[in-house]
């Protein structure tokens, strides 16, 4: 069974905008999926109604065998805290917390804060001796890395990431890409949302989207 279904799924604004138009994508469960397309082209729309921050208008989307057009806006939120690891462009580090307290503030929304997790999580993306550093003491790599670790946290069955590289420069580029690759490997089902070629064609599988709809189904080159 497909880990997220979306049908014949449109976001309509205002009654005739339509930021999506009759999207059809699944998703396995150990897939690396790259949604690419440039500005405007509605990945941020789907990114959001994938990661359960908000509803279609229209469609069935399924993700862990839920069906996300069924349940309130309470009941999505608690979905994407229990089923979706989300990593941002933007990092949304908390500034007066330190790298292990930013990975222990997903587990207070999730269940109980646990500072050995925490720092469990760290160490699985090299940040164990960084773990009592503010977010201004760390570099954007290091930062990102947080990012990871706290997505981890909760053992989601998605990441789901927004443009994961747009903020850091190659070397670490090329650091925060190699744990991409180590969690898929370890069977980690990933979503990376981005307008990057190079970052698109890590994946194993590209979808591009343009004006709202999925212009072709493909594997990066």
């Amino acid at each position: 069974m497909a880990l997220l279904e979306l049908k014949d799924v449109s976001m309509i604004y205002n009654g005739k905008v339509r930021a999506l138009d009759h999207i059809n994508l699944t998703v396995e469960k150990g897939d690396w999926l790259a949604i690419m397309g440039p500005s405007g082209s509605g990945k941020t729309t789907l990114m959001n109604i994938i990661g359960c921050m908000d509803h279609a208008t229209e469609g069935a989307i399924t993700l862990d065998g839920i069906s996300l057009m069924d349940v309130d806006d309470e009941k999505l939120t608690t979905i994407r805290r229990e089923k979706i690891g989300m990593v941002f462009q933007q990092f949304h580090l908390v500034p007066y917390l330190t790298a292990v307290e930013n990975v222990m503030v997903a587990q207070y929304y999730h269940s109980l804060p646990d500072v050995e997790e925490a720092m469990t999580a760290l160490k699985r993306v090299g940040l164990e001796d960084r773990a009592s550093h503010l977010p201004s003491q760390l570099s954007g790599g290091e930062q990102q890395r947080v990012c990871i670790a706290r997505a981890l946290i909760n053992y989601p069955v998605l990441i789901l990431a927004d443009e994961p590289m747009g903020n850091l420069d190659e070397a670490n580029q090329n650091l925060v890409m190699k744990i991409f690759h180590e969690l898929h490997d370890e069977g980690h089902t990933i979503i990376t949302v981005t307008h990057s070629p190079e970052v698109g064609r890590e994946a194993g599988r590209c979808v591009v989207l343009e004006h709202g709809r999925i212009k072709e189904p493909t594997t990066p080159t």
